[in-house]
């Protein structure tokens, strides 16, 4: 019991790290459209019950089932949700450009390692268009991540919102629901750029 209670705190530490950097970097660059109140009736981003700000993903799957995907992975094997049901899943959106999924995606790794035999499970779903399957697992090789690696999708992509900041990140509970989500990747000492 008491692994299964540091499992879930290491992902919502991740995790809100991850949603504090983000929120920081975009009040710094849309300070005065956040401020204009026609701007924020006008938003229909989701926002947070506890302190009404907006979800910088703009997309709220948090309670509701994980959208289901086949993937492939770069080894070439049919990857599914499905098949990792009944464990905690992290489903990361990540590309091979993006500095901040680079920075994450070890800390990720090592996640993986600690609580494996608790049944957490890392997926990365890699988002760059037009990439070969060799070309991304040199890049995921070079960042140090063994878990696997699957290949992008628009259709899965539009399921979770679009992933239009990456990286993307939905945490997933045992029983198939999105527990968190988060867009952006925290530094260590440092604020992370916002993703265009």
């Amino acid at each position: 019991m008491a692994r299964r209670v540091a499992l879930l705190i290491g992902i919502i530490a991740i995790a809100g790290i991850s949603a504090l950097a983000v929120l920081k970097c975009r009040e710094k660059h849309h300070e005065a459209a956040m401020t204009n109140h026609s701007f924020a009736k006008a938003n229909s981003s989701p926002t947070s019950e506890a302190d009404g700000t907006v979800d910088p993903m703009g997309f709220d799957l948090r309670g509701k089932a994980a959208p289901g995907f086949r993937l492939k992975d770069i080894g070439g094997k049919n990857v599914s949700l499905a098949a990792y049901k009944g464990h905690a899943v992290v489903v990361n959106f990540w590309a091979t450009y993006c500095g901040p999924c680079k920075l994450e995606m070890p800390w990720f790794e090592q996640l993986q390692s600690k609580y494996k035999n608790e049944g957490l499970v890392i997926l990365g779903i890699n988002q760059d268009e037009g990439i070969n399957l060799r070309d991304v697992g040199i890049a995921a090789r070079h960042v140090g991540v063994s878990y696997p690696i699957l290949m992008p999708d628009p259709a899965v992509s539009k399921e979770y919102g679009g992933v239009d900041n990456l990286p993307e990140t939905f945490y997933v509970d045992r029983d198939g629901k999105v527990l968190l989500q988060t867009a952006g990747a925290p530094t260590r000492g440092k604020r992370t750029p916002c993703p265009s």
